[in-house]
């Protein structure tokens, strides 16, 4: 067992520390604001000091008091970040932006807490927003308390991960950083790989596994996707019943030989290859690398949205074995 300590930000339902709980890392404290990923969390983690709080309101003296004297070995989190789509184009920097509060909260308690290293997960449109300047200045940030920093953009699909699914993941050390990310798999897994054990479930049937029940279809949605294929798209649908509009990545079938389309928050209009359904929760949590033992709670879309907003366990996993590889040669 890893004789590691961590801690969790912007937890949400509870990838990232599920990942690390399975390399025996110790986590001290989560923070969640969303109360509906945070019942997740509490659930699935019994025993974690999970704070259901804004962290904006969690001041220094409240974090000391948190640490209750424990030391930290590494933070993680994935801060939302919701000033990409103006910050720099009007001539305010990414950290100047109040939509980017959160994003110097992780900061702040990088700097208050000087852990021996951070893992800050994101879009992997943060590297190239605003030319670079944006990653840019993020590193800066992190330079001025102490850190070296490294950043890497990984698709999960090449880790393990049934999942293309591309997220930058930014590694900072209180010294010479020289962190290794996790190698690549050499063979792909695909989404029948992750599924295609599952019971076969009707739309609008329930299933005897948790999180395993099939989104109920109108008749009309029913008929539009009977005309796509294992890997199809709209374009098998008659022109007449056709969508005109809308997202093109919606109204297609998985591909069954490969890693399935990133998991988002809202995943009704995309559907099962070979099911005449969108995918439950539990496959979803599935291509996800979630275990059928954790149980997400709240209505379809809530937990749509903790399944699409969370780190693969089995990415976080192979993340914190090289963070004990790194950990173990100080």
């Amino acid at each position: 067992m890893s004789k590691y300590n961590i801690i969790d930000l912007f937890s949400g339902a509870g990838g990232m520390s599920l990942g690390f709980k399975k390399r025996g890392f110790n986590t001290l404290f989560a923070i969640e604001y969303n109360n509906k990923f945070a019942s997740t969390y509490s659930y699935n983690f019994p025993k974690v000091n999970l704070i259901i709080e804004d962290i904006k309101s969690i001041n220094d003296t409240s974090v000391k008091k948190l640490l209750n004297g424990e030391k930290v070995d590494i933070i993680v989190g994935g801060p939302p970040c919701q000033g990409f789509s103006k910050a720099g184009n009007i001539g305010r920097k990414f950290l100047e932006d109040e939509r980017n509060e959160l994003f110097k909260e992780f900061v702040r308690f990088v700097r208050l807490i000087k852990p021996k290293m951070f893992i800050l997960e994101n879009v992997a449109s943060l590297k190239t927003h605003n030319k670079g300047k944006t990653l840019k200045e993020i590193i800066i940030a992190f330079s001025e308390i102490g850190y070296e920093v490294k950043h890497e953009v990984i698709n999960s699909a090449e880790y393990g991960v049934p999942q293309e699914r591309r997220r930058i993941f930014i590694v900072g050390t209180l010294g010479i950083n020289d962190f290794q990310y996790p190698s690549k798999t050499k063979r792909r897994k695909t989404i029948k790989d992750a599924i295609s054990d599952l019971p076969t479930l009707r739309s609008g049937e329930v299933s005897v596994i948790p999180n395993h029940n099939a989104m109920n279809h109108s008749d009309q949605m029913l008929h539009k996707m009977s005309f796509i294929k294992d890997g199809g798209n709209r374009d098998s649908i008659p022109e007449n019943l056709r969508p005109k509009s809308g997202d093109i990545r919606k109204y297609i079938k998985y591909n069954s030989e490969k890693p399935s389309v990133c998991v988002t928050g809202d995943m009704r209009k995309i559907f099962h290859y070979e099911q005449n359904r969108a995918l439950t929760a539990r496959e979803l949590a599935r291509i996800q690398t979630f275990p059928d033992n954790f149980i997400f709670k709240g209505t379809s879309i809530d937990i749509q949205q903790q399944i699409g907003n969370a780190v693969p366990p089995l990415l976080a996993s192979k993340f914190a074995l090289n963070v004990i590889g790194y950990l173990d040669e100080l």
